[in-house]
């Protein structure tokens, strides 16, 4: 048995198909191309919609969903409230100690441990936090948000209309 003898067993390889090798075997003559036209001529790229916008460009590329209207937090800790000192903690007084953002809407977490009675105004409060205060010997105050409902809808999309 020599090298060129050797076949795979029946069934288990098709012969590729040979195009364009005459009109005696089938895909010849045009080889699957049909008649005239750019596709039946070289080179057109894979995805190629004869110019149209192609279909790999028209779907947008980011996916998800980003939320408009999500409300964010800027988180303090009651380790930090205990490290200023304060009496009555608000978020004008942190924003003073450059400890929150001009107009950003503070939650207070329950990071650490308070030793002394303090007022604390927040937008927000863990429950955890609420627990520490008021066993201090504290209050807590829930101060509304600055808007009703929904905040405005931010972005490039929804700005000027």
């Amino acid at each position: 048995m020599k090298v060129h003898d050797l076949k795979p067993a029946p069934g288990s390889r098709k012969q590729p198909q040979r195009k364009a090798r005459g009109i005696a075997g089938k895909g010849g003559k045009t080889a699957g191309r049909g008649m005239k036209g750019q596709r039946a001529r070289s080179k057109i790229p894979v995805g190629f919609e004869g110019g149209q916008m192609p279909l790999a460009r028209r779907v947008p590329k980011l996916r998800g969903f980003k939320n408009p209207f999500r409300v964010e937090y800027q988180a303090i800790n009651l380790d930090v409230i205990e490290a200023t000192g304060l009496d009555e903690v608000t978020p004008e007084v942190l924003h003073e100690h450059g400890l929150l953002h001009k107009g950003a809407l503070a939650k207070v977490l329950g990071r650490g441990e308070l030793t002394r009675a303090v007022t604390v105004k927040a937008h927000g409060f863990s429950e955890s936090a609420k627990a520490a205060i008021t066993a201090a010997g504290g209050s807590v105050e829930v101060l509304p948000k600055p808007f009703t409902g929904r905040p405005p809808a931010k972005g490039n999309a929804l700005t000027n209309r």
